[in-house]
C-alpha cells in the first residue's frame, strides 16, 4: 500500500467503515494518515481521581460501579456513572460523570466497564462531577496495546466513527504502508529527517520528545506549502503588465488642505507608499492595516483621487448596506467641491448626484490648481468617477469600464473570489484592501503574505478617550441612571445586544425584546431599534435621525459594528458581553471616541463566568487594537478572528499560528527563496514542492468553494 492507495477496495477496511471514512473526506490512505490527533493522553500513568475543582482537565481510568437514566424538567435527560479507582486507592473515593441529552452514551456504557474519561471536575455538594466528558470504553482484547500503556493518541471523531475506531484504522495503515511512498516535501535546510517516521510518531509516539520533532517536522511541511502557494501567487502578480494610475496629486492636495485637521505621520506615510505604487507599471496589492478610528477612509480617499485625476475611475466595496451610505454621504460631502462625481450602488439604492462631468485635462489641471469654481468640462455621459457600493458591484452590466483602482474596505468579510471580480473589471485596476481589525504579524504572513502592507499605528488628534468600565450585569440601574445623565447633557448612546430576538438555545439578552424597556427607563429620550432584519429604507431613515440627534439612543445588534460615525454619540452599553470576541468588543467600541467629548464604554457581563471576566478586563486595561487582536487570538484562534475560509487560507490541520511562529517565519524564508530562483517550480529536482503546493491548493479552494 502507498500514499495514494485508495481506501475503496482494501480488504482489511470493512465496506461500512469504507463509507463512513469517504463521508469523512477521506478516499486514499494519505487522507487517513494525514488525520492528525488534536491531542495526547499519556496513558502509561493516568492522574489520580480528582479531589476538588480544576480549571486543567484530567484524564483517570477507572470501572463503572453504576450507571441511570434521569429524566429531567421538560424532555431533556441526564445519563449519570459512578466510577471507582480500579487501582484501588482507598482514599480516591467516588467520580460522578454525567451526560446531558447524548442518547448514544446510553447505549454504551454499563456497569463493570472501564473508563477512560477526560474533562474538568467541579464540586458539586459532597460530589466531584465531570459534565459532559470525553469517553472512551476500554476492552480488554488484543488491540490494548494499542489504546493502553502508552501515549496515546485522540483524533477527531464523526458519526460512526470513533477515537477508538480512527486510531485502530491508523495504526492498521501505519503498519501497511510503503514507506518509500512518503517523500519529504520540504527541503532539507528546514528538516531532513524522514516524513514517514514523523507521521508514525505524531500519532504513536514512543515519547514526548519524538511527538515533539515529529510534530516539528509536519507543522513546517504545512507552513512551507502554505508560504509556496502564497510566493508563487506574488511572483505571478508581479509578471502580470499593469498601468500606471496617478496623477498629478493636486485633487488631493486640495482635499488635504479643506481638512479642518493634520494627517497623522502614518496616514501621510501610508499615502508615500499608495502613490508609489500607483505611478508603478505593477499591479498595486497593497493591505492598510490599521487600528479602529486610525484614519484609513481618508487614506484610501486620496488613493481615488490620484486615479481619478489620471483619468480612471476608482470603486470601494463595503460589506454593509449602512457601511456603503456613509461613505458614499461622507465621500460626497468632500468630493462635491472637488466636481468630482460619486455614485452609490447597493442592492437596493442607486444614488445619482447630478452629472458632475470629467474635465479636459490640461485646462481643469490649471483650474484645480487656481481653485476656480467654473472649471470647463468634458462630458462623459452616465459614468461616475467614484462609485461607492456593496456586493452589488460585482453583479449585473459592469459600470466600471474605466476602474484603475479597486478599494475594498474590511475585506475579511468578503470571499477571495469576490475579491478577484472585482478586480476583473476595468483597466488593469489597483487593489486597496483595508481592514480595521488588527492582526497578529504571524496571521498577517498567512492570509496577506502576497500584499505589500501599510500599518496606521497612529490615531488623529483631538479624538475623545474612550473610558471603559467593566461591571456585574446587575449593575444595570447604576448603568441606566449614568446614561440618563449624559443624553440629559446632550449626548447620544449605543445600546447593543448579542441577538435580535431572545432565544431557547442561549441564555442572553435580545435588542428587540429589551426595546420596550428602554423606551421606559429613558423616558422622554427618542429610542430606536436598528438590526439587519429592518429594511434598508427604514434603516437609512433610523440612521439619518441618529445623526441629526433626533433619536438620542440607538438600541442595536452588531449591523453597528463597521463604519458608524456619529461624532455626538459618546455612550455605549454592551450587555452579555461575555457573549462577544474580544475583537469584535472592540469594533464595537469604536463606534464612540469619534468626537471631542470624553466616551464611556460600559461592558455588563455575568461575573460568576471568571474566564468572561478575565477575557473583558483586557479590554477595561487597553484601547490599543493590536494588543487586543493578540489576547483575542490566543484565546479563540485566527478562525475566529477573521474566518479564514473567505480568507482563502487552507485549513490548518497541526500547526498552530499562534504557537509556531518561529516556524512560520523559517518556512517563508525558505519558500520565498525558492521561489525567486525558480518561479514556476519547472526543475525536476523541484517536482515534489509542486505536489505540496497542488495539495494545499485543493485543500484552500475546498473553503472558498
Amino acid at each position: 500500500m502507498d500514499w495514494e492507495t485508495p481506501l475503496k477496495g482494501l480488504s482489511w477496511i470493512p465496506p461500512q467503515r469504507i463509507r463512513q471514512l469517504e463521508r469523512f473526506g477521506m478516499n486514499i490512505a494519505g487522507d487517513l494518515l494525514s488525520h492528525f490527533p488534536r491531542r495526547w493522553e499519556d496513558r502509561n500513568r493516568f492522574d489520580h481521581f480528582p479531589q476538588g475543582e480544576s480549571d486543567t482537565p484530567v484524564c483517570v481510568c477507572g470501572l463503572v460501579q453504576s450507571a441511570s437514566l434521569r429524566r429531567l424538567p421538560g424532555r431533556a435527560r441526564m445519563f449519570e456513572a459512578t466510577l471507582v479507582d480500579e487501582r484501588g486507592h482507598l482514599l480516591a473515593g467516588h467520580l460522578t460523570v454525567r451526560w446531558f441529552n447524548l442518547f448514544w452514551v446510553e447505549k454504551v456504557i454499563a456497569a463493570g466497564q472501564r473508563l477512560v474519561v477526560f474533562g474538568k471536575p467541579k464540586r458539586r455538594g459532597r460530589q466531584i462531577i465531570i459534565d459532559q466528558p470525553e469517553f472512551e470504553v476500554v476492552e480488554d482484547d488484543n488491540e490494548t496495546s494499542i489504546h493502553l500503556q502508552r501515549i496515546t493518541p485522540i483524533h477527531r471523531a464523526t458519526e460512526g466513527l470513533s477515537t477508538k475506531v480512527i486510531r485502530w484504522l491508523i495504526w492498521e495503515a501505519l503498519k501497511r504502508v510503503n514507506p518509500a511512498s512518503i517523500p519529504n516535501l520540504i527541503p532539507p535546510s528546514l528538516d531532513s529527517s524522514p516524513r514517514a517516521d514523523a507521521l508514525r510518531h505524531i500519532h504513536f509516539p514512543d515519547s514526548f520528545e519524538t511527538l515533539s520533532q515529529a510534530r516539528r517536522h509536519l507543522v513546517l511541511t504545512e507552513f512551507f506549502g502554505i508560504q509556496l502557494c502564497i510566493a508563487t501567487r506574488r511572483a505571478e502578480q508581479m509578471a502580470k503588465p499593469g498601468l500606471a494610475h496617478a496623477g498629478a496629486g493636486l485633487l488631493m492636495e486640495r482635499l488635504h488642505q479643506s481638512l479642518p485637521f493634520p494627517l497623522t505621520g502614518a496616514q501621510s506615510r501610508a499615502i508615500t507608499e499608495i502613490r508609489a505604487d500607483l505611478e508603478s507599471l505593477r499591479p498595486m496589492n497593497r493591505l492598510l492595516h490599521g487600528d479602529v478610528g486610525a484614519g484609513k477612509t481618508l487614506v484610501a480617499l486620496s488613493a481615488m483621487l490620484l486615479a481619478v485625476e489620471a483619468g480612471f475611475q476608482a470603486a470601494l466595496m463595503a460589506p454593509t448596506q449602512i457601511l456603503a451610505e456613509q461613505h458614499y454621504l461622507n465621500f460626497e460631502r468632500l468630493c462635491t467641491p472637488l466636481g468630482i462625481r460619486v455614485a452609490l450602488r447597493t442592492g437596493n439604492r442607486r444614488e445619482e448626484s447630478g452629472p458632475l462631468p470629467l474635465f479636459d485635462p490640461d485646462v481643469w489641471q490649471k483650474a484645480v490648481v487656481s481653485g476656480d469654481p467654473n472649471r470647463p468640462a468634458r462630458p462623459v455621459e452616465g459614468e461616475p468617477d467614484i462609485i461607492i457600493g456593496t456586493h452589488a458591484l460585482l453583479y449585473g452590466e459592469s459600470e466600471l469600464p474605466r476602474l484603475g483602482l479597486a478599494v475594498i474596505d474590511e475585506q475579511h468579510k468578503f470571499g477571495v473570489l469576490q475579491r478577484a471580480k472585482l478586480r476583473d473589471q476595468g483597466q488593469l485596476p489597483d487593489m486597496l484592501v483595508m481592514t480595521a481589525t488588527p492582526i497578529p504579524r504571524t496571521l498577517t504572513m498567512s492570509l496577506y503574505g502576497d500584499l505589500d502592507v501599510s500599518v496606521l499605528d497612529e490615531l488623529p488628534k483631538g479624538r475623545g478617550k474612550i473610558i471603559t468600565g467593566l461591571r456585574d450585569s446587575s449593575k444595570l440601574p447604576d448603568a441606566v441612571k449614568f446614561l440618563s445623565e449624559q443624553l440629559d447633557a446632550g449626548r447620544q448612546a449605543y445600546i447593543v445586544y448579542p441577538l435580535i430576538d431572545a432565544s431557547e438555545k442561549m441564555e442572553s439578552k435580545a435588542a428587540a425584546a429589551e426595546f420596550e424597556k428602554w423606551k421606559t427607563l429613558l423616558a422622554p429620550k427618542t429610542c430606536a431599534l436598528l438590526h439587519g432584519r429592518i429594511l434598508p429604507e427604514e434603516k437609512d431613515a433610523i440612521m439619518e435621525r441618529f445623526r441629526k440627534n433626533e433619536v438620542h439612543a440607538l438600541i442595536a445588534t452588531t449591523v453597528i459594528e463597521v463604519g458608524i460615525d456619529v461624532a455626538n454619540a459618546n455612550l455605549m452599553l454592551i450587555e452579555n458581553a461575555e457573549r462577544f470576541g474580544l475583537a469584535q468588543l472592540h469594533q464595537l467600541r469604536g463606534r464612540i471616541g469619534r468626537g471631542a467629548h470624553k466616551s464611556y464604554c460600559i461592558l455588563l457581563a455575568d461575573h460568576s463566568d471568571l474566564e468572561a471576566v478575565a477575557k473583558l478586563k483586557i479590554l477595561e486595561n487597553t484601547s490599543n487594537g493590536f494588543e487586543i487582536a493578540e489576547a483575542d487570538w490566543q484565546m479563540r484562534g485566527p478562525g475566529d478572528l477573521l474566518g479564514t475560509a473567505q480568507s482563502g487560507l487552507p485549513p490548518i490541520r497541526i500547526g498552530n499560528l499562534v504557537r509556531d511562529t518561529e516556524l512560520m517565519h523559517q518556512a517563508r524564508g525558505a519558500a520565498f527563496v525558492l521561489i525567486e530562483k525558480d518561479p514556476t517550480l519547472s526543475q525536476p529536482a523541484h517536482a515534489i514542492y509542486r505536489q505540496l503546493m497542488g495539495e494545499t491548493r485543493r485543500l484552500e479552494f475546498s473553503q472558498v468553494s
